[in-house]
């Protein structure tokens, strides 16, 4: 197939930075302290390997303790995990690696049992089962839930408890993972296995903080990269790092134009939220699954009629359908009308939204909620198999940062908290079985320092500006050429090797991969949404396999299906 192309700025093989100033070593790094990776680590200490975790700010600072939505997993007698599995593949449009479905939907319930043996407490109904709720895209109740719509955080409790009860995990906090360490060997450039990484750690070693450490494997856990955009639900932390860090190394990155927005996203009064790298809170579909209407300025509910299931349709679906409003209107929101579910089981269903709601001066119990859609989740990533690795030998991936093929074109809802704990669990016991000996990096690259280049931190809000405009809900070849032409403006700029500049750089890879990949895909799929093309085109039914070539220009492969 003839792949259309655009043209995007060079990327940088390295980012600016100088040589190591210090050097540790450990069996296995996870850099990422979310469930993937912490679960990682705690399965990789089970087969008694020396865990170091980094992370960018603290422990808790990244996506999962923001998950209101539960953990899908078949756990009802009547449920089964075919029909799981059809669920994920319906929502993901032709596109899920079957084999990946099927080992999360038949392996989730025994990991989810594993996360309640370590602590994590789910809501139970008052005969002591856990209490199954349903959520947009499923048939079947199967979702567990924790504090209402707190279980994001109440996973992230439980794993945290759990490592800092082991020894032999080391935590590294306010670090940033720059770029991967290669031992020498056949592949391009000479390069062969992971066997680090350069990272910056505030207030360690050398005054500007750059160090080193090596290790036997190195699993990437570094969660979404949804602050390309201008607004979005994730974290500020969610910069894209482990992507653009694969791409660096030459690794391959795959399906990385499905971002699934959110389509019910509190929208938050300007000013009220501060500048760039601002997080919008999510109002959870749970909210929809339990009752909630989204209705137009004149109180229309607008989605019967465009689903069976209307307001609980897939997400892509949904966002859709709000953005078709927001068009017609002109108007930057619509509503979910909660009210007539009641004061008192909105505060004990729904503890976090109200009180994100009321911090914004809406009372959900007699008000509208103003929402709009903001990206939300990466379906797409670091390309892995079955086992979590990357074509990089040594190198794993797991979470949102990866690409399992569960995903397809659009994740279903509740799979990804499921997703991080199914895979991250394979990574553990692929490294367990052939752990290589540490081996010394290359006498190249990151590790002598003094090469790479890196974009201005001032770049970021235009960047995301430009990414909303033209390659955020709605996209067609003339807004992401136009992305594309702002963006390789934006890559003609020189930093300076500091965080700001760093995960800048960051931004603009990940930006110009989807960007690439957005324009290429001439068909509607999923959370890719072409205004020019506006259905699905059996033609398409492959992925787009991105890197990044020697003078820094990415690269695309397209795989058909089996």
């Amino acid at each position: 197939m003839d792949l259309p192309t655009v043209d995007l700025p060079a990327l940088p093989r390295l980012l600016a930075a100088p040589a190591p100033g210090w050097v540790e070593t450990t069996d296995v790094l996870v850099v990422g302290s979310g469930v993937a990776g912490l679960t990682a680590a705690l399965h990789l200490r089970e087969a008694g390997l020396h865990v170091t975790v980094v992370t960018k700010v603290n422990m808790d600072e990244g996506s999962t303790r923001w998950a209101q939505g539960g953990i899908a997993a078949v756990l009802d007698p009547t449920d089964t995990p075919a029909a799981h599995a059809y669920d994920t593949e319906v929502a993901g449009v032709g596109l899920c690696d079957p084999a990946a479905v099927r080992v999360l939907v038949e392996e989730g319930p025994t990991r989810l049992r594993e996360l309640m043996r370590i602590g994590a407490e789910f809501d139970r109904n008052p005969d002591g089962s856990l209490m199954l709720t349903r959520e947009g895209g499923h048939r079947a109740d199967r979702i567990v839930h924790a504090g209402g719509d707190a279980t994001g955080a109440e996973v992230q409790r439980a794993l945290h408890a759990a490592v800092h009860r082991d020894p032999w995990i080391r935590l590294v906090e306010h670090a940033l993972v720059l770029d991967l360490l290669r031992a020498p060997g056949d592949g391009p450039d000479g390069l062969g296995p992971a066997c680090g990484i350069t990272l910056h750690v505030l207030g360690e070693g050398s005054e500007d903080g750059v160090g080193a450490i090596l290790a036997r494997a190195v699993v990437l856990a570094t969660g979404g990269m949804g602050q390309i955009f201008a607004a979005t639900t994730n974290p500020a932390v969610s910069t894209g790092d482990g992507v653009a860090l694969a791409l660096r190394a030459g690794a391959a990155v795959t399906d990385v134009e499905f971002v699934q927005f959110h389509p019910t996203a509190l929208i938050v009064p300007a000013g009220a939220s501060g500048a760039a790298r601002a997080q919008q809170p999510l109002v959870s579909e749970a909210l929809r699954g339990e009752g909630a209407h989204l209705v137009d300025g004149d109180g229309k509910r607008f989605m019967v009629g465009q689903h069976e299931l209307a307001e609980l349709a897939p997400r892509d679906v949904v966002a859709k359908g709000i953005h078709r409003v927001l068009l017609a209107t002109g108007a930057d929101h619509v509503f979910l009308d909660a009210r007539h579910l009641g004061r008192d089981f909105l505060a004990r269903r729904f503890p976090t939204i109200v009180a994100s709601c009321l911090a914004i001066g809406v009372d959900p119990a007699t008000d509208l909620i103003p929402v709009a859609p903001a990206a939300h989740y990466a379906s797409g990533g670091v390309r892995t198999d079955l086992h979590g690795r990357t074509s990089i030998p040594g190198l794993y991936a797991c979470g949102e940062v990866a690409c399992t093929g569960v995903h397809g074109a659009n994740r279903l809802a509740s799979n990804s908290l499921l997703e991080g704990l199914v895979f991250s669990r394979r990574i553990a016991e692929d490294v367990a079985t052939g752990l290589p000996e540490q081996a010394k990096p290359a006498e190249t690259g990151a590790w002598v320092g003094g090469q790479g280049w890196v974009v201005p931190a001032a770049t970021t809000p235009a960047l995301q500006r430009a990414m909303t405009r033209g390659a955020g809900v709605l996209r067609s070849a003339e807004s992401l050429a136009a992305t594309a032409g702002a963006l390789t403006d934006l890559g003609l700029g020189r930093g300076a090797p500091r965080t700001a500049d760093w995960e800048a750089t960051n931004l603009v890879t990940v930006a110009s991969a989807l960007v690439a990949a957005a324009y290429t895909r001439r068909e509607t799929r999923g959370c890719h949404w072409r205004e020019d093309f506006p259905t699905a085109d059996d033609r398409w039914l492959g992925h787009l396999v991105a890197g990044v070539g020697t003078e820094g220009r990415l690269t695309a492969r397209w795989e058909e299906l089996p």
